[in-house]
């Protein structure tokens, strides 16, 4: 394993990917990927299990010279590896304890061979690296998918902008841009149900509402980023994780609204996909470790 390697972990809500990236390039080695499912409602014990396994199994993968840099979801005290996250249905059994202490414990490393960062701010982080950002100081990203994240960046490392819970329509926006906005305004429209918003778009029965399901979405997330946008003056905006794959149905209105709005502040979709957080966490190290700078 080259020094200047190191293991980047992207932690879901149900799985755990890892595999090596050269700091020199920012680049993944797609070699070395390895994705794996995991039980987040299962006991400490068993997540910290299946997690240890996944990292053991990268190829290349050594204690020598080992630094891992991981993305996890929040709440979470990302500087000592303690876990806030509760009533989310998700790693709840983790809720309170050391999480870094016992990855390392099990792994069989030093704690300071660790190192967290919030997820959205890892998958900006990757894209400015490598991705649809890498040529830009100044940077707003976007996941939506089943929630909202929301980071900037400004030149050093990317951060959690943590807006999800942003007053919006007398609610909160995370209400209006995520899975469960499609989810309920599909029932409002057809009595009938979806899971997933990948069914407005692949079911045959479903296309004739899907325009204006979109339609509203697109205005819902252009009017929560006006706002965003005239905070941080970003050079360019990046939007990730599942609903984005649809952006042929949304991204017009948003960037009509936009224009409306004086606003041309230019949109890419994620050019790493799901590697991005994975990039971003490992560059984490390159960003803030003297002895990886």
């Amino acid at each position: 394993m080259n020094k200047r390697n190191v293991v980047g972990i992207d932690i879901g809500g149900s799985h755990i990917t890892a595999g090596l990236v050269d700091l020199d390039t920012n680049v993944l080695d797609e070699a070395s990927l390895v994705r794996r499912e995991v039980d987040s409602s299962g006991s400490a014990g068993s997540i910290i299990d299946e997690w240890k396994r996944a990292i053991e199994a990268i190829p290349g993968y050594s204690l020598q010279h080992l630094k891992i840099g991981i993305a996890m979801p929040g709440p979470f005290d990302y500087p000592n590896g303690v876990s806030l996250i509760e009533q989310q249905g998700k790693y709840t059994s983790l809720y309170g304890l050391e999480v870094k202490k016992m990855l390392a414990e099990a792994l069989g490393c030093d704690t300071e061979s660790i190192h967290f960062e919030n997820d959205a701010a890892c998958f900006l982080q990757g894209e400015v690296a490598s991705g649809a950002a890498r040529s830009y100081d100044h940077a707003i990203g976007l996941t939506l998918g089943t929630g909202l994240g929301s980071s900037r960046y400004h030149g050093e490392f990317a951060e959690d902008a943590a807006l999800w819970c942003s007053p919006f329509k007398g609610s909160i926006v995370e209400d209006y841009v995520s899975t469960r906005w499609f989810v309920e305004a599909y029932q409002k429209n057809t009595g009938r149900a979806i899971t997933e918003v990948r069914e407005l778009t692949v079911e045959p029965e479903n296309r004739a509402y899907a325009a204006d399901i979109f339609k509203e979405f697109g205005e819902n997330l252009a009017r929560f980023l006006i706002g965003f946008i005239k905070k941080e003056s970003p050079q360019v905006i990046v939007l990730g994780g599942n609903i984005s794959k649809a952006e042929e149905l949304f991204l017009p209105i948003v960037k009509e609204e936009l224009d409306r709005a004086g606003l041309d502040t230019p949109i890419r979709i994620t050019e790493l996909g799901e590697q991005a957080a994975l990039i971003g966490a490992a560059c984490s190290w390159k960003v803030q470790k003297e002895d990886y700078k």
